[in-house]
């Protein structure tokens, strides 16, 4: 199918926005926290998964990655810095516990019969490389974007005298910087020497390009989280 890649990952976007705007529908905070995890670990092992799409070959685990910074943007609008950072730590713990638990695997002797243990090894073979990277670059990201949300905030309630004003702002001067620190920092962490210096550079440049439209994208689940949240009374 032409562009199947192409319309596969714009599909994604709404798909794993509205996943998460659902997730804090139903469950409140707790969605959020959820999410994250889920995001989390699944952008680390869609990541090792190289694509075709838009004339480059890009990793995928971009798009759903994106949502990380989604969430703990609603949790500081909705819920605070502290609870962004709460939830920023809940995604650092998931990634420690899924390296511990996936490596843990490879003690076991498989069965004569066993037909997965190969595959399933040579899958997570780099994953402490892969999930160590996105740790750090996680761990570095997140808590600037979550530091970047609330002190863009004061400038603007300072400035207008409005709390709830230039929620697109916070949003997207948050995003924008500590996305392209994430991109950066995890590529050149997890893949130099894995694949070729081109490579890495065609990645790097469609990584950010990817964050800069899901960043733009995500403005309106935003606003639809706070909606959600103001019937809510929270």
């Amino acid at each position: 199918m032409p562009y199947q890649n192409e319309i596969v990952l714009l599909l994604s976007v709404f798909a794993f926005f509205g996943g998460l705007v659902a997730f804090f529908r139903l469950f409140g905070k707790n969605g959020i926290f959820a999410w994250t995890v889920i995001c989390t670990i699944a952008a680390n092992i869609e990541v090792m998964i190289l694509v075709h799409a838009f004339g480059m070959d890009t990793t995928l685990g971009n798009v759903i990655f994106a949502s990380s910074f989604l969430a703990t943007d609603i949790m500081s609008e909705i819920y605070g810095k502290r609870e962004a950072g709460r939830c920023v730590m809940i995604g650092i713990a998931a990634n420690i516990a899924f390296i511990a638990i996936s490596q843990s695997w490879f003690l076991y002797i498989p069965a004569e019969q066993d037909t997965m243990a190969g595959p399933i090894r040579q899958v997570f073979a780099n994953t402490p490389r892969v999930m160590l990277a996105s740790l750090a670059a996680y761990a570095i990201c997140e808590l600037y974007d979550v530091w970047a949300y609330h002190w863009l905030w004061r400038i603007t309630e300072k400035r207008c005298g409005n709390r709830r004003a230039f929620l697109w702002l916070r949003n997207n001067g948050s995003t924008l910087v500590s996305q392209l620190i994430n991109v950066v920092a995890f590529n050149l962490l997890a893949f130099s020497g894995v694949f070729p210096a081109r490579t890495i550079v065609e990645i790097l440049i469609f990584g950010y390009l990817n964050f800069i439209a899901t960043s733009l994208l995500d403005t309106p689940f935003l606003y639809l989280a706070r909606h959600i949240a103001d019937k809510r009374g929270e």
